[in-house]
């Protein structure tokens, strides 16, 4: 008599999980974009988007750690949401260092004064910024992360 042997069926990845990764993915692509535009941002190409010569001048002076946490906070939100698309395991960790790099931006701009000059536009965007990466992080701690 032959033994039957099935291989477990792979865990199908929940719809939500896949549309919220997926989500995640594209919230950090246009995360990539507006850090782009930050790098390479001029006092005068801000003042002539609107900004006011003061405002200008605290978005071009930021500290470099602050870029840093910014590059940290969006490049490890990409590459944790894919990973999370993929269901690898790094992405729990990845996920986590985008968040320290977001709550870290988020105090910078307290600090030095960003808040202030943009007033609370600033405050709601960057708040949703570290809510958004707070819940990637929290996603791939579910089960359905895990492959």
């Amino acid at each position: 008599m032959t033994a039957l042997f099935l291989k477990p069926a792979r865990n199908l990845t929940p719809l939500w999980f896949t549309v919220a990764a997926l989500g995640g993915v594209a919230w950090n692509l246009f995360g990539a974009v507006q850090f782009a535009g930050s790098v390479t941002a001029t006092e005068a190409s801000l003042i002539a988007s609107g900004m006011t010569p003061e405002q200008a001048a605290v978005m071009t002076g930021y500290p470099f750690w602050m870029t840093l946490a910014f590059a940290v906070g969006v490049s490890g939100g990409l590459v944790g949401s894919i990973f999370l698309l993929l269901r690898k395991s790094a992405a729990m960790s990845v996920l986590l260092t985008s968040l320290i790099g977001y709550v870290a931006l988020w105090i910078g701009d307290m600090v030095h004064g960003v808040f202030a000059a943009l007033g609370a536009p600033q405050v709601i965007i960057l708040t949703t910024v570290v809510a958004i990466a707070a819940l990637l992080f929290a996603l791939s701690r579910h089960p359905a992360a895990k492959d």
